[in-house]
């Protein structure tokens, strides 16, 4: 019997529904066919937006999304995505599969996008290939009320009210495709460039975000704080950290998505947990400059990184999601949440058809993946208050030096006034019985939903509900006591009364 021990009594920190952001850029079939499919198709759209993926993304609660790119926002010139779009300049998009990218997605259309969601904005600037003049002129062009050049030209193209921009990115992976810099001259430069994302009076203030560490890359976040504070100023909101999970941890060849065998499963589970490593190495070096904790780590990519699916454009990155990518996305959910007081939004790479995607379409199909069910299941932490949790693990794999512990959680106190529990059993094999304990707290009732299915399941065009949350009912209280049965390789989701 394993023990969970609650304490209500005793809130860590506010869950930000942000920890749960989604990234889309422009690359393979994120943008055009995943999302966008323009006004005249036959697929049905409100102003070329997808209406089945727009509206799955409502369920889901989609929080943020985060554009361009990505690699893509620093080659990107926003002023090529305005206006007619007849006229917009084409581009060949040099970073992912060398395609024509014509421009018909661009601010507006972005804009639209995350209004009929109804998430927040995080625009990524580009810093590699543009100028200070570029990025100040795109604030504007997006966010001043009254009259300005830009603002001109914003009505000129249709759109007379300003639209609000809640995180802007300065830049993207400076430290390769972003530039290839160095952290001091990329801090100096993040200096420079963020002092013309203005907050213009009346509109909700820009966060801004500087590009952070690829991994393990210490001396990089050290180097860029220490380059913005040496005046004691960082001039920052939040610092951005990039992890993928690669069952090999070799970039050249990653591994299957769909074809794998037990060790690969608890492989890509032990990479997955260096996930927490990561917060805490980085959150130490930002707790030198930032006791505080007032800027936010910003996880705004990471998820599995598989070889693509055989007979697709390997600049595409186009893979399938089964249940060890559920597994994947409700260990890294978990230690957002557990890490709440530095972590306060993240972004799983990528929306749609690219990586570890929520959503799958294929012409005028759509499937939600895996992935998009454990989402579905944790927007119950959004804006929540994560509650005092513990849990006593085991250690379970089939090799020395790749275990993993058998079980994850985190606890939150929710904003409908009920205990949200996650759970996830890494185990191919066991159940497990776990008693929960909550201290000075008399429980009512609890409901339940799973996620569960074969190591390899996935939804496919032809069986799209193969993987699906279900009904748990495997759960009782009486008293303080919680008691359940947590079933081998599942998600789960418990909702307490008290």
């Amino acid at each position: 019997m394993y023990k969970l021990y609650v304490n209500p009594k005793n809130k860590k920190g506010h869950i930000n529904r942000e920890l749960q952001g989604n990234f889309s850029e422009h690359l393979g079939r994120c943008i055009y066919e995943g999302l966008y499919v323009g006004e005249n198709s036959d697929i049905p759209n409100v102003n070329g937006m997808r209406c089945d993926v727009v509206d799955a993304l409502k369920e889901m609660k989609l929080p943020v999304l985060r554009w361009p790119g990505g690699c893509f926002a620093d080659e990107y010139h926003w002023k090529d995505g305005i206006g007619p779009k007849e006229t917009r300049k084409k581009m060949i998009n040099t970073h992912w599969g060398g395609v024509v990218e014509d421009n018909s997605f661009g601010t507006h259309e972005f804009m639209e996008l995350c209004r009929q969601i109804g998430c927040e904005t995080y625009i990524n600037g580009n810093v590699g290939s543009g100028t200070v003049q570029e990025m100040s002129e795109w604030v504007e062009y997006m966010t001043f009320n009254g009259v300005s050049p830009m603002a001109n030209l914003r009505e000129k193209n249709g759109h007379k009210e300003p639209w609000t921009v809640n995180y802007f990115g300065v830049g993207n992976e400076n430290w390769g495709c972003g530039g290839n810099m160095r952290p001091e001259y990329y801090g100096d430069l993040y200096r420079r460039y963020q002092t013309y994302v203005r907050n213009y009076g009346g509109n909700t203030p820009i966060k801004k975000i500087a590009c952070g560490a690829n991994a393990g890359d210490y001396h990089w976040t050290e180097k860029v704080l220490e380059t913005c504070f040496d005046h004691g100023n960082g001039f920052m909101d939040g610092m951005s950290l990039h992890y993928y999970t690669l069952p090999t941890g070799n970039w050249s060849k990653k591994g299957s998505a769909t074809e794998f065998d037990e060790k690969d499963w608890y492989r890509t589970l032990n990479k997955t947990l260096y996930m927490e490593t990561l917060i805490k190495r980085h959150g130490a070096i930002m707790d030198q400059y930032d006791p505080d904790k007032k800027i936010g780590m910003i996880i705004d990519e990471w998820g599995t990184w598989y070889d693509v699916e055989p007979g697709t454009n390997p600049g595409f990155l186009y893979q399938q999601s089964t249940m060890r990518d559920a597994l994947v996305a409700a260990i890294n959910l978990n230690l957002f949440n557990k890490n709440c007081d530095r972590v306060k939004m993240a972004n799983i790479a990528q929306l749609i058809n690219v990586l570890q995607a929520v959503i799958l379409t294929e012409g005028d199909k759509m499937l939600k993946t895996p992935t998009y069910h454990v989402f579905n299941m944790f927007k119950h932490h959004q804006d929540a208050e994560l509650l005092d949790s513990s849990l006593a693990t085991d250690l379970i794999g089939l090799e020395d030096g790749v275990k993993v512990p058998n079980l994850t959680e985190s606890v939150s106190l929710g904003t409908d006034g009920k205990i949200h529990i996650t759970l996830g059993n890494l185990s191919l094999s066991d159940d497990y019985d776990l008693e929960g304990v909550f201290t000075e707290t008399e429980l009512k009732s609890v409901k339940g939903e799973i996620l569960t299915a074969g190591m390899t399941d996935r939804n496919t065009f032809d069986n799209p509900e193969t993987v699906r949350t279900e009904a748990f009912t495997g759960a009782s209280v009486k008293g303080n006591i919680l008691t359940v049965k947590v079933p081998a390789k599942s998600v789960l989701h418990l909702a307490v009364e008290i």
